[in-house]
C-alpha cells in the first residue's frame, strides 16, 4: 500500500527556497546552501547517471533507500517549469504528476519519465499517482506550496526533513500556514551527519 511522503532540506530557520525563483534561478539560489549534504554523495550523482568519485556516508544510504521506495512523484507548476529546462532525460525514472492549470499533453522521455499535467487539483493527481506507483509510495516532490496542500488537506503520511546548519533569513518557509490541528508528529529516526541532521516523522491523523 502506498503511503504519501515528502522528503525536503530547509534551513536551520525553516527555509525550503529562497526569493527571485524563475526558471534562470531555481530555489532563488539557495540549493548548494541547503543541499550540500546530497552533492557529497555518490547516490546522488549515480541516481544522474554521471560519473563520480565519491562515497556514501550515512546520507548516501537514505538517498538511495529514499529513491528505491518511490513510485511516482506529484510536483506544483513553478517547481516544474524551474527544472524543465535544467534537469537531464529520464531524472525521475517514474511517473511525474505535474499540478497546473495549463492544458499540456503528457511529455514522455526517453527512459521512464513521464510527465503528466493534472488540471483538477490535489485529489485527481493522488489518484492518479496511486495507479502508477502499484503499491510503491508517491512523493510530493515540491514546492513548498504544494506540500503544503498536501498536508492541510490531511494527506500526508511521512516526511523527511533535512536540516542544513545555515541561516538564510529570507525566502519560503516550508511550513508555512500549515493547520496544527491535523497531525500529530511522530519521531521515527534520526540521522546525524557532517552537513546536515536528518528527521523522520510520521503524521497521526488526529
Amino acid at each position: 500500500m502506498s503511503n504519501i511522503i515528502f522528503d525536503s532540506a530547509i534551513s536551520l530557520d525553516g527555509y525550503f527556497a529562497g526569493i527571485n525563483r524563475s526558471p534562470l534561478n531555481p530555489m532563488g539560489g539557495v540549493s548548494e546552501k541547503i543541499h550540500s549534504w546530497m552533492f557529497q554523495q555518490k547516490a546522488f550523482w549515480d541516481y544522474l547517471g554521471v560519473e563520480n568519485n565519491k562515497n556514501d556516508g550515512p546520507d548516501g544510504a537514505l538517498i538511495r533507500e529514499t529513491i528505491d521506495r518511490t513510485g511516482a512523484y506529484i510536483m506544483g507548476k513553478r517547481m516544474f517549469e524551474e527544472g524543465e529546462l535544467a534537469w537531464p532525460e529520464d531524472l525521475y525514472k517514474a511517473d511525474v504528476f505535474v499540478l497546473t492549470h495549463e492544458k499540456r499533453k503528457p511529455w514522455k522521455q526517453h527512459g521512464s519519465t513521464t510527465f503528466y499535467f493534472i488540471n483538477d487539483g490535489v485529489e485527481s493527481a493522488l489518484e492518479k499517482a496511486k495507479q502508477s506507483a502499484e503499491g510503491k509510495d508517491i512523493r510530493i516532490q515540491g514546492g513548498a506550496n504544494t506540500i503544503q496542500q498536501f498536508l492541510n488537506a490531511g494527506l500526508v503520511d511521512e516526511f523527511f526533513i533535512h536540516i542544513a546548519p545555515v541561516f538564510l533569513g529570507k525566502g519560503i518557509r516550508l511550513f508555512e500556514g500549515i493547520d496544527h490541528s491535523l497531525y500529530t508528529l511522530k519521531i521515527l529516526e534520526v540521522i546525524p551527519s557532517e552537513l546536515t541532521t536528518h528527521i523522520r516523522y510520521e503524521l497521526l491523523k488526529r
